[in-house]
């Protein structure tokens, strides 16, 4: 018996290693195409939207990559198997209507501006007041969002490794990587990575789904399933009490997400105003489509093996569609899904961390403290910005106790309230103007974290209460003073 147990121990950590020598070799391969990019920065607008060159295939690449990350593999499809299709419609049904709603509305007008950064927009339609404060908040909104692929990368390495490597550990290494290439590379390496990894997402998760089925019953057997468990069920039932917060989830990601500088990054790099529009709404469709993958082999896992996997969502749900990963496939479907996961958080956290580090170089160092930079010295200072983040997001991971899908979920309650309405209403209202944005931003903000600290028990979230008041805002502050001097003009 014994003998037995060594052959299998030693079968187990051969399989092991194999499976982390693909992962390394992976991993190599994509800092080399990292560094291959770097080739093509000569300067800032090189570094921050890739010169303007990308053609629509890869914008559609790394339009799909803006959310296909480490909540959409582990965040939605734990919270899916736990609690049905309405808990996750932030994402992906927010998340894709976001990208769709950019394309249509905001990539045609913004790309016309030719602008380095989503600040410079608020520099040039509202002034430097605006600009700043508008670039605090979006950068705070990342700290969350970034994190969020930081601990998955930690998780990653940890059950490659089969616990060899601590998730604290995995972070660490993973947030090297991804530095490694981003600070180099920039948008080019971000384009050009998302491009690679998208081809590895969807075979990956492709391959999986033929293999997992069968196990399961086949694909109508999960899908009845979960419909005959309610799980399916899209719309809440009630009155009020559960619309509100089931629209105030949706609006969360599909209309704060909409003034970010990686969205706006990914829409502005494309080679004319005809692929920003398309690229973004092809890469919102083909988001939707694939998010639904996930979901559906989370949810097979349960029908797999009952005993291991619904005792699992509630300890660790996190780790349900790993798991089956590591118990249930071949040597090749594992490779391939952790390529492909490893895929999906790498692609996001490259854009994400180089969204807020450029803005911070263009729209607070640039026009505050450094104001005669040459464009070389940006791009280097743009480069330490990239590392300097990195590490703080770092540190915020290693110390946030909070999940992948709500670290996400949370990051965009503050463009919501503050950086939306500004962004929408100078684009389509010609009266809105900087007083309006700034009473638009207190209100909006204000009335937000008061929601947040005494009022989280009622039935209105937070985030949708600090929309309203930023509307009434922007209309207020703009209208205001026509309406004082049309009270001053009248006869007396």
């Amino acid at each position: 018996m014994a003998f037995f147990v060594k052959i299998s121990s030693n079968y187990n950590l051969f399989f092991t290693i194999m499976l982390i020598g693909f992962v390394v070799i992976y991993l190599l391969f994509s800092i080399g195409i990292g560094v291959y990019a770097s080739t093509r920065v000569h300067n800032a607008r090189d570094f921050v939207v890739a010169g303007r060159n990308l053609p629509l295939p890869i914008v559609t690449a790394t339009v799909f990559a803006t959310w296909f990350g480490a909540e959409t593999v582990l965040g939605i499809s734990a919270t899916f198997v736990k609690d049905g299709l309405s808990s996750v419609v932030a994402d992906p049904f927010g998340a894709s209507l976001c990208l769709i709603i950019a394309g249509l509305f905001f990539a045609a007008r913004l790309y016309r501006m030719n602008l380095l950064t989503i600040g410079d927009y608020y520099r040039a339609r509202y002034g430097r007041s605006v600009e700043l404060v508008m670039t605090i908040c979006i950068m705070i909104s990342y700290l969350g969002w970034v994190s969020a692929q930081v601990t998955a990368l930690g998780l990653v390495f940890s059950l490659v490794s089969g616990g060899g490597i601590t998730e604290s550990t995995g972070m660490v290494i993973g947030t090297a990587i991804v530095l490694g290439y981003t600070m180099f590379g920039g948008m080019w390496s971000v384009a050009l990575l998302d491009f690679v990894q998208m081809t590895v997402i969807m075979t990956g998760m492709l391959l999986i789904a033929v293999l997992v089925s069968p196990e399961a019953g086949g694909v109508s057997a999960v899908v009845s399933h979960a419909r005959d468990s309610g799980h399916l069920q899209l719309f809440p039932q009630g009155g009020y009490e559960v619309w509100i917060p089931f629209f105030g989830a949706l609006l969360t990601m599909m209309l704060g997400s909409i003034p970010q500088q990686d969205v706006f990054q990914r829409m502005t790099s494309a080679l004319n105003e005809k692929t920003a529009i398309r690229g973004s709404v092809f890469g919102g469709v083909l988001y939707f489509c694939f998010a639904f993958v996930p979901m559906f082999l989370a949810y097979a896992a349960t029908l797999i093996d009952p005993d291991v996997f619904v005792g699992l969502i509630q300890t660790d749900s996190q780790s349900v569609l790993p798991t089956l990963i590591l118990t249930h496939t071949p040597m090749i479907a594992q490779v391939f899904f952790f390529g492909a996961l490893l895929s999906a958080i790498m692609s996001t956290a490259s854009a994400t961390l180089l969204a807020p580090s450029v803005m911070f170089t263009e729209n607070i160092l640039k026009h505050f403290a450094l104001k005669h930079m040459s464009d070389q010295q940006l791009l280097r200072t743009m480069r330490v910005i990239v590392v300097t983040f990195g590490c703080i997001v770092l540190a915020f991971a290693l110390n946030s106790n909070a999940s992948i899908f709500k670290m996400v979920e949370n990051a965009y309650k503050i463009t919501l309230v503050g950086a939306f309405v500004p962004l929408a209403f100078g684009l389509y209202w010609r009266r809105a103007n900087n007083q309006g944005a700034l009473v638009s931003i207190i209100l909006g903000i204000a009335s937000w974290l008061l929601m947040e600290k005494f009022y989280t028990g009622t039935i209105w979230p937070p985030q949708l209460v600090g929309l309203l008041f930023s509307v009434s805002g922007m209309l207020l502050g703009s209208l205001l003073p026509n309406c004082l001097r049309g009270i001053h003009s009248l006869p007396k």
